[in-house]
């Protein structure tokens, strides 16, 4: 039992937060970009590039604790090649953070030149921090910044209105709400980001997607689903595995059926808290830049 859906979401303030980008674009020096480690295509807004145009831009991969070490150094080799900065970060435990300040400035060290030089060398580099929902952006302004003033929480569209932050006396950062684009022509790309949360759960048929999530984990990571739920057969399709991880946690109902609805709710739970392992759901061969 394999099948696809069709998953779309895009909140009214979306459309007002690609505004406030566009608009505060003339006074910013460069975007970071906060991707997902585990899905750096998906969590990448395919509109960005147009949008910022020619503004130097920062990649940080994001949640990079929870992703697969080794495909998370090829994605930033394969960044790097496109002179692309990228650096695996953790936000919430602050890993990898202590090197952005020196990245930003090294990116844009003929910008702070060119302010010695007309006697500005107090005036700030202003950098645009930009992501979709739930992929962290909160989390790091908070860990950069060193306090607590961005909300977080994790679920798509806390952040609404766009926020400055004094990092030091070289650099500020504009947090702005996380956006999404319009529709997802890849029916991939919308599955991936519900996995991570990314796209509200009420939009998603949660066995569905448990299913399509046991397809790629079957395919990618065998040993880590063992590791986790025993001696199940892979061999089987993916509803049948889900029936069989259901009844290892005991969520049998009348007459002997597994609660599939609840034992997919938990897949995914433990996808998202890294409980089944690092994984990374994409490869380079899935880039698009």
């Amino acid at each position: 039992m394999n099948a696809e859906q069709n998953i779309q979401w895009f909140p009214g303030h979306m459309t007002k937060t690609r505004r406030q980008i566009e608009a505060q674009l003339k006074i910013i020096d460069a975007v970071v970009e906060i991707v997902d480690a585990r899905i750096p295509v998906s969590s990448r807004n395919p509109d960005l590039a147009g949008i910022i145009g020619s503004k130097p831009l920062l990649i940080l991969l994001n949640k990079c604790d929870m992703a697969d070490a080794v495909i998370t150094a090829e994605w930033i080799r394969f960044y790097e090649s496109k002179n692309i900065p990228a650096i695996p970060v953790d936000c919430r435990s602050g890993k990898g953070i202590n090197r952005f300040k020196t990245v930003v400035k090294d990116l844009l060290s003929d910008r702070l030149k060119q302010y010695a030089e007309k006697g500005m060398a107090g005036k700030p580099l202003r950098v645009m921090v930009v992501g979709i929902p739930n992929v962290g952006k909160s989390s790091f302004i908070n860990r950069i910044a060193g306090n607590s003033r961005a909300k977080v929480a994790n679920r798509p569209g806390v952040t609404r209105g766009n926020q400055w932050f004094t990092i030091d006396r070289q650099l500020e950062l504009l947090d702005t709400p996380g956006v999404l684009w319009p529709k997802f022509d890849d029916t991939t790309v919308g599955e991936h980001l519900a996995f991570t949360g990314a796209v509200s759960d009420r939009v998603v048929d949660t066995e569905l997607l448990a299913m399509r999530l046991l397809d790629l984990l079957k395919a990618d990571y065998p040993d880590l689903l063992t590791a986790r739920y025993g001696a199940v057969d892979l061999s089987v399709d993916s509803y049948e595995l889900l029936e069989q991880i259901g009844k290892k946690r005991g969520m049998v109902i009348r007459g002997g059926q597994t609660d599939t609805e609840r034992a997919a709710n938990m897949l995914i739970e433990e996808f998202r808290t890294c409980k089944i392992g690092a994984v990374t759901l994409e490869r380079i061969p899935d880039a698009k830049l």
